[in-house]
């Protein structure tokens, strides 16, 4: 009943054509900042599915590191406790230090700090480096003949070739080695040995600027490590297991002695500043309806000023404060809906298209993609119709109270 009433004053002719225009008005600024707000959230959600499947590709779903230290000691009772862990579907053994690269095939012997990852066979099960190998082979050969895969920025640094129809690039590496060392011999604190360029990988600039993946065995034998000693444990779990599950498991089997981090904390400040980015913007553009805010609550108090004879004829046929005031509630979310409905309309047709034709390009062209990712999700449909209905609530109300309070003048 109320609608119907408040859909009766909206369609009626009134008075002052400049009720009709500031209704207007506040419609078509609500339905621009829920089209916004809708486009903003499907744009930072398509951004943050294509950052996790980048980094999907790097980092496993559970990383196990040394609680103090860079390394630290594991049985192969405890490595096969963990392959028999609820949940876990493949491992590797992981032995990473920090090195410098050099370029042997150059005559200025060009130079790249990197970190070196020294991995095992099964670590291209459990990540995605293998599968985005875009040069050569994903070959980390063995202790006597090591062979690197490199990230393709650093290719490009040191101008490495991986190319079959020429010899592949050979390459130093200088690693910092395990024990004591001579004062009268620093020297003796360095490791160098040599390696062949086997393959070049492309995954997202932070890795491919910084990591070398090799056998474990070669940097283990660098570095002095012992038999059973290396810098992380990567794990892979099933699609169907928990993961704080898993961590929880995995905490509980190993001691607090090992620090065990989730995909998510691997990269933690990442993912937190594209969440706190998101929701910025939606803030901002949440002042957008504020603004419409006003525009409402000046549509409505005209529209009370407007209707002061039929507020009059209602109360004197028996309807109560709270009716009237519901009457012209009513208005204010009519308005507040219009809007929406016609920019979550909008919004949807826009990245529909967006998603077929990729119309809005990014610009630069130093991008994976060269268009405005795009993901829809309901949560975002929710959240954006409740804001409008709070704040149309809350615009509605002033109006509707002053209406409702008006004194019965019949003449």
């Amino acid at each position: 009943m109320y609608l119907t009433f408040a859909w009766r004053y909206f369609k009626a002719k009134k008075s002052a054509n400049a009720i009709n225009i500031i209704a207007w008005v506040t419609v078509s600024v609500i339905a621009f900042a829920t089209c916004c707000q809708i486009l903003v959230l499907s744009v930072f959600n398509g951004f943050e599915d294509l950052v996790k499947s980048l980094y999907g590709a790097f980092y496993t779903d559970l990383k196990i590191t040394p609680a103090k230290g860079k390394t630290f000691l594991l049985t192969a009772q405890q490595i096969e406790a963990i392959k028999k862990s609820n949940g876990v579907s493949g491992i590797s053994l992981i032995a990473e230090e920090k090195a410098l690269l050099q370029n042997n095939d150059n005559d200025d012997n060009k130079q790249a700090t990197i970190t070196l990852k020294g991995v095992d066979d099964n670590y291209k099960h459990i990540t995605g480096v293998a599968d985005k190998t875009v040069m050569g082979k994903y070959e980390t050969g063995d202790a006597d003949n090591p062979k690197l895969v490199v990230g393709y920025g650093i290719q490009n640094n040191i101008a490495i070739s991986v190319d079959d129809r020429f010899q592949p690039s050979e390459l130093t590496i200088v690693l910092p080695k395990r024990g004591k060392v001579s004062a009268a011999h620093p020297e003796e604190s360095l490791s160098e040995g040599n390696a062949i360029a086997a393959g070049v990988f492309a995954i997202q600039q932070e890795f491919d600027t910084r990591y070398v993946i090799t056998n474990i065995d070669f940097v283990k034998q660098q570095m002095n490590f012992a038999a059973n000693e290396y810098s992380a444990v990567e794990i892979k779990l099933s699609s169907d297991a928990d993961v704080a599950l898993g961590k929880l498991q995995l905490q509980k089997l190993l001691g607090s002695s090992y620090d065990i981090k989730t995909k998510y904390q691997q990269n933690q400040s990442l993912y937190s500043t594209m969440q706190l980015e998101k929701w910025f913007i939606y803030a901002v553009l949440t002042l957008i309806l504020l603004v419409a805010a006003f525009n409402m609550i000046s549509a409505l108090t005209m529209l009370v000023l407007e209707k002061q004879k039929d507020i009059t004829i209602l109360q004197s046929m028996g309807a109560t404060k709270k009716m009237v005031q519901k009457i012209f509630l009513s208005e204010g979310l009519l308005l507040a809906g219009i809007g929406a409905v016609s920019g979550i309309v909008l919004a949807l047709i826009i990245c529909f298209l967006q998603l077929k034709f990729h119309l809005i390009k990014i610009q630069g062209g130093s991008f994976l993609i060269d268009y405005f990712p795009v993901k829809l999700e309901m949560a975002d449909f929710v959240l954006v119709a409740v804001t409008v209905s709070v704040i149309a609530f809350m615009a509605a109300w002033l109006p509707a109270r002053k209406a409702s309070k008006q004194a019965i003048e019949l003449r």
